[in-house]
């Protein structure tokens, strides 16, 4: 199949299936005498498997250590398991991260409970009188 009718199956985009192929995530298809990629049932497999990786949130580092561990199917999972549990570990950070996140706007909401004009609007003094910390490193695989 071309890469359009791939793009068409694995509801992503063309670009999306290019930028997969650039990382090494997907492998270069066979080309036809015309010079066209010609997709074949494992590159729709391998799609999906990516696809649903990164609706996990997983980083291409990630998935390429899981695609790099199925080729060695005779192992036992406990490489993956670790991988998915410092997955679980990120996401943690991230949900901690987030919750603050909302503390600090429902903080900023709470400064302004009633129509106002512009300049008195609470909010917007608040932004600006709010002090910038410096960001903690993020033990995150984020960065």
């Amino acid at each position: 199949m071309k890469i359009g009718e791939l793009a068409q199956v694995a509801q992503c985009t063309v670009e999306t299936i290019r930028y997969y192929e650039k990382e090494g995530l997907l492998p270069m298809p066979d080309r036809t005498v015309a010079n066209y990629r010609n997709y074949g049932q494992s590159h729709v497999e391998r799609l999906h498997f990516i696809r649903n990786c990164r609706a996990l949130d997983m980083t291409h580092a990630e998935i390429r250590s899981l695609l790099g561990m199925m080729e060695g199917p005779a192992r036992d999972c406990r490489a993956i398991n670790q991988l998915l549990d410092e997955h679980i570990k990120h996401v943690d950070v991230r949900i901690s991260e987030l919750l603050q996140l909302q503390s600090q706007l429902v903080m900023l909401r709470e400064l302004c409970q009633s129509e106002r004009s512009i300049d008195a609007c609470g909010i917007l003094h608040g932004l600006a009188a709010m002090e910038t910390a410096a960001k903690p490193p993020r033990p995150t695989h984020l960065g």
